[in-house]
């Protein structure tokens, strides 16, 4: 037996077993080696008692992946891929998934094969009118069959991910996901049609993802046979990736209520003494005092205990107990769309200075910057399953500190400028709520204690009467926040909603200078005219079943 050129005969008009199982080994290695395999049987001459069958092995030209039949009387014995003597059908279609296979039943033999991108696919004909094609790798290639009659059937194959595996996969977790729709588009995976709601859809891209990185199954170059395989193939030079393009069946708008309660409380208690005096002898005048200073006229605008005046001394004994109570009570109101984030802000802004170096000559310059305070509100809605919330929300208030910081500019007269600060509290939380249901954010309270006290030496430090050459100041400050967030999935309005004003109606002449009202008949009794002012009765409603045109806008809760 020899390879290549020999003609391998049998005395029955079939090929025995052993025969058809060599050449199957010796056509093992398809496109990748090049080699064609043809098989084809040779009628015996006239008058002879038997027929015998004949088959041949040839290795082809080099580049050529064909396969030549010796039983083809039209078609010549060329190297160059297939010569279609007759017709070349519409190109066919054929999808294959990455590490499957498939096979393809032929309308007659072929005697002739070529194939475009060994790499992306492999072919073998395991009969003459079976051929068994292999997905390598992503891609696109096609195939030129030409058929003992000498017609040629050209066949494009699609070598894409193995969507049918993440389709099942799909129905096997999410069984009521039926509008997923998963396709392959080169080296990606398309995900099309409608989901109920974001968090499946996410759920699915992420099954998506876990097939995109599995990489695809190789081939080796050696022959052998269709099982034959071997180590993957280099990796695509761009990764594949996941096309999301699904939409949720029908986005559901939530309607956040956020009530922001806050209380201040201030203790502020001061007492201290002041004096002015004149030693005799020295031309200068001695002061010390606490945090109430004595103004030019001998006054003081605290609370004044007692007061001593004379030619050359003042004394001042004074003492203040201040309470402030502070209420902060906002109720915002947010809509948004599920999946997407809203944001809210009452208050205002302040430009604080900031020293920037120029890049010419290293001056430095001023310039101001934007701070926002006030409530604010940030939040993130997602509707899931059965009616749940899934709810990412970030309150804030801030406010303006009245005290500010003292900073020393670089460059002035050695005086101290009073920057203005923003005193900011804020929350952010991540909960799932019913429709209706609320949640409350406590627990941000803060006490700030403040003692201080100033006296003259020694003197101070006397029982009682220590009192009188020393300054006490207390403060005691504490503060409690509360945050109460409510949830509601909305719908919109029909188009004849309510106003406030539609139950109001300006009054007549008549109603109005004589009887002092400020209000006209109420339009949902027009049959009850006005007995004080005929015309009132000009200005009868319409009944309440007459059909109102308004715009078709606005919000309702579910």
């Amino acid at each position: 037996m020899a390879h290549h050129g020999t003609t391998l005969r049998n005395r029955s008009s079939r090929p025995s077993g052993w025969a058809l199982g060599l050449l199957l080994a010796l056509g093992g290695g398809g496109a990748l080696a090049q080699t064609a395999v043809e098989y084809s049987n040779v009628a015996a001459s006239q008058g002879a008692a038997s027929s015998a069958g004949a088959m041949k092995v040839a290795k082809a030209a080099p580049g050529a992946g064909q396969t030549q039949s010796a039983g083809a009387p039209a078609a010549p014995s060329r190297g160059d891929g297939p010569n279609c003597s007759g017709e070349v059908t519409q190109p066919t279609m054929v999808n294959v998934a990455t590490g499957k296979s498939t096979l393809l039943r032929l309308p007659e033999p072929i005697i002739r094969r070529s194939l475009g991108n060994p790499k992306v696919v492999e072919a073998r004909l395991v009969s003459p009118q079976l051929l068994y094609v292999l997905g390598m790798d992503n891609g696109a290639t096609n195939m030129i069959l030409q058929g003992k009659s000498g017609k040629c059937v050209v066949v494009d194959v699609v070598v894409g991910f193995d969507t049918a595996g993440l389709r099942a996969k799909i129905a096997e977790l999410l069984p009521d996901e039926t509008g997923v729709k998963v396709s392959s588009a080169a080296d990606s995976l398309v995900l099309s049609g409608t989901v109920s709601d974001a968090l499946n859809a996410n759920q699915i891209v992420t099954l998506a993802n876990a097939y995109v990185r599995t990489g695809p199954p190789g081939s080796n170059q050696s022959g052998g046979g269709a099982a034959n395989m071997a180590s993957p193939t280099t990796q695509n030079l761009l990764s594949p990736r996941v096309v999301n393009m699904m939409a949720v069946a029908a986005p559901q708008q939530v309607l956040l209520e956020v009530k922001v309660a806050e209380v201040n409380k201030t203790l502020l208690e001061q007492m201290g003494a002041g004096f002015n005096f004149q030693l005799p002898g020295i031309g200068f005048i001695r002061q010390f005092q606490s945090a109430f200073p004595i103004n030019g006229s001998g006054s003081s605008s605290k609370g004044v205990l007692a007061l001593f005046t004379s030619k050359k001394t003042q004394a001042l004994l004074e003492g203040q107990d201040q309470n402030d109570l502070l209420k902060i009570l906002a109720e915002p109101n947010l809509i948004a769309i599920s999946g997407q984030e809203g944001s809210f802000l009452a208050g205002g802004k302040i430009f604080i200075p900031v020293s920037q170096t120029g890049t010419l000559g290293g001056a430095s310059t001023i310039t101001l910057e934007e701070k926002e305070f006030g409530v604010g509100l940030r939040f993130t809605p997602t509707v899931l399953s059965g009616g749940r919330i899934n709810l990412k929300v970030a309150p804030e208030v801030s406010d303006v500190n009245p005290e500010g910081i003292g900073v020393s500019l670089a460059g002035s007269s050695g005086g101290t400028s009073i920057l203005p600060s923003i005193l900011t509290r804020r929350a952010s939380t991540t909960v799932q709520l019913m429709d209706g249901q609320s949640f409350a954010i406590g627990g941000l309270i803060s006490n700030n204690v403040r003692h201080n006290i100033t006296k003259f030496p020694f003197l101070g430090d006397v029982p009682i009467l220590g009192t009188l050459f020393r300054s006490d100041s207390f403060k005691n400050e504490r503060t409690e926040l509360l945050f109460v967030v409510t949830v509601h999935l909305i719908k919109p309005l029909p188009a004849d909603y309510a106003l406030p004003t539609d139950s109001y109606t300006p009054p007549g002449r008549a109603r109005r200078l004589l009887f002092g009202r400020m209000e006209g008949a109420a339009p949902d009794k027009p049959g009850a005219p006005d007995q004080d002012n005929d015309d009132d009765q000009a200005q009868a409603a319409p009944p309440p079943e007459a059909p109102r045109a308004k715009p078709a806008s606005g919000f309702e809760v579910k």
